[in-house]
């Protein structure tokens, strides 16, 4: 060991954490694809950070037997392959240490009492009570089993009431649609309280997302006009570059509106539009999205017209290199109407948000990928500034750009040096990696790290996925009435189909070309 990393706190058995008590996690799925990519790097990063607790143990769940020294090496070359730091053997040691693996079946009991008697063991070891914090990542098909057998074997209710309370964290999809959302709610609710539960969705962990409140609150010359009287419209677009590629048999079971809009993008206009919490408190945030997501008017559905569009896409160009259609990717049966992207416009009945848009797509295989909300303020009025070629005036607006190239654009007007006044908009960046640095927190680096302190601000209380479907629904059972009628094609590498472009159109708005 290094002086260096002798003086590291992590490696003294002390951390600068954010009172995270002595933390047994539990990950289910161990072998899967997200604890490699995802999970144990995160893990490790925190180490880094010194923001593990000093007695720090990790267990990995999963169905099929492994012996613990091939589950540390599996783990060694994750961390080496997807971490953003590299692997520094002295402090990723500690965790390694104190890891193990776990063999058993998801819906068999005996296994979990085993595990609920390896977890006393360690208590014992120590000579202190832990926290038990159990990460589900697995598919949906056994998150209640998992969570039943939790509850069966005990270990949901340990040390319950206390800093030491089990904890979970599940992620999505909560449900396929509301009858199943309310279904696992209940499953959740029979085992855990609601403050044990996390269930997460990794865009609330990321950067600029969390930065939105800031924005919002922190700023003076912002709030103010966050409202129906200088807002036009607001336009949040979650694009993907990337096709279905080898995921085309689960996908074509999802669709971008179960996928990506139920979730991440509806987080997002949560969070756009909630109105100011009393406090900082987890509990005062999640009751104004909750709020919110219940303001949201139920959306006009026609085959033709309406408030929703969808589309699939078909062949086209991507950076020159042509792609296939989405019906001629593997996996995908030759009946699917299965959609690739999906547009909504929604209407806000609050006093905020009466009478201004909300617009929010999604789509695979669009120009490029980017992630933003945009808001669009009303233009001033017509008396300078708006006659003749050489005036050209762009509406205010302000971009918030969640992936890539994290940031904040302000789009504004200005005048062309020179003799003449001639105008045009010109843009005001602020970017993350050039003033905070490139090498930023992952989102589950934090969203881990707030679940082992009971921070549950970034993470969806039960009501507010059920709000959430609640709206989604109608839609889903819409065209599954309708079968391919009414859907959509667009052009690998576009921006989406002219039919999107529609519920935009008719309320006198277009769509920004992101980036």
């Amino acid at each position: 060991m290094s002086l260096e990393d002798s003086r590291h706190p992590f490696l003294n058995g002390l951390s600068k954490h954010r009172g995270a008590p002595p933390t047994v996690v539990v990950i289910f799925g161990a072998s899967g694809d997200l604890t490699a990519r995802k999970l144990v790097p995160a893990i490790f990063n925190l180490g880094v950070d010194n923001l593990l607790p000093g007695d720090f143990h990790l267990i990995g769940y999963g169905r099929k037997p492994m012996e613990n020294a091939a589950f540390q090496s599996t783990m060694d070359a994750a961390i080496e392959e997807h971490s953003r730091r590299a692997l520094n053997k002295e402090i990723w040691g500690r965790v390694r240490q104190n890891m193990h693996y776990h063999a058993g079946a998801y819906d068999a009991t005996e296994a979990f009492v085993a595990l609920a008697q390896k977890i006393d063991a360690i208590e014992q070891q120590l000579g202190r009570e832990v926290q038990r914090l159990f990460y589900i990542s697995t598919p949906p098909s056994v998150f209640e089993p998992i969570i039943e057998n939790l509850g069966a074997s005990g270990l949901a209710q340990c040390h319950l009431h206390t800093k030491y309370a089990s904890k979970v964290i599940i992620e999505k999809p909560f449900g396929r649609d509301l009858e199943s959302a309310r279904q696992l709610n209940t499953t959740i609710n029979s085992v855990f309280e609601e403050s044990q539960v996390y269930r997460i969705d990794h865009y609330l962990g990321k950067e600029t997302v969390q930065d939105l409140l800031v924005q919002r609150f922190a700023n003076s010359i912002f709030e103010p006009m966050w409202n129906r009287e200088y807002v036009d419209n607001v336009q949040i677009t979650v694009a993907e570059k990337l096709g279905v590629g080898s995921r085309g048999g689960y996908y074509d079971t999802s669709g971008a509106l179960r996928d990506m809009i139920q979730n991440h993008t509806m987080q997002l206009v949560a969070l756009t539009a909630m109105e100011p919490p009393v406090s900082l408190d987890p509990e005062c945030i999640r009751d104004e999205k909750v709020k919110v997501l219940k303001a949201i008017q139920p959306l006009e559905l026609k085959p033709e017209g309406g408030d929703v569009v969808r589309a699939r896409y078909s062949h086209g160009l991507v950076n020159g290199s042509p792609e296939p259609a989405y019906a001629e990717e593997a996996g995908i049966p030759a009946d699917s109407s299965t959609e690739t992207y999906a547009a909504l416009r929604l209407s806000i009945n609050n006093w905020r948000w009466q009478g201004v848009p909300f617009y929010i797509r999604s789509g695979k295989r669009m120009a490029r990928r980017a992630s933003e909300i945009a808001i669009q303020f009303k233009r001033p009025p017509g008396i300078l500034f708006s006659e003749g070629e050489k005036f050209d005036v762009a509406a205010n607006t302000m971009v918030i750009r969640i992936q890539p190239d994290e940031g904040v654009t302000l789009v504004m007007n200005s005048k062309i040096p020179g003799l003449e006044t001639r105008t045009q908009p010109v843009k005001m960046h602020f970017r993350y990696a050039t003033t905070y640095g490139s090498n930023t927190p992952e989102a589950y680096e934090r969203l881990i790290l707030d679940a082992m302190v009971g921070d549950s601000t970034l993470f969806i209380r039960g009501d507010e996925t059920e709000a959430s479907w609640k709206l989604v629904t109608p839609i889903l059972e819409f065209w599954q009435k309708m079968g391919a009628h009414g859907l959509a094609e667009y052009a690998a590498g576009s921006w989406g189909p002219l039919e999107s472009e529609r519920l935009l159109w008719e309320k006198g708005h277009q769509w920004r070309r992101s980036g």
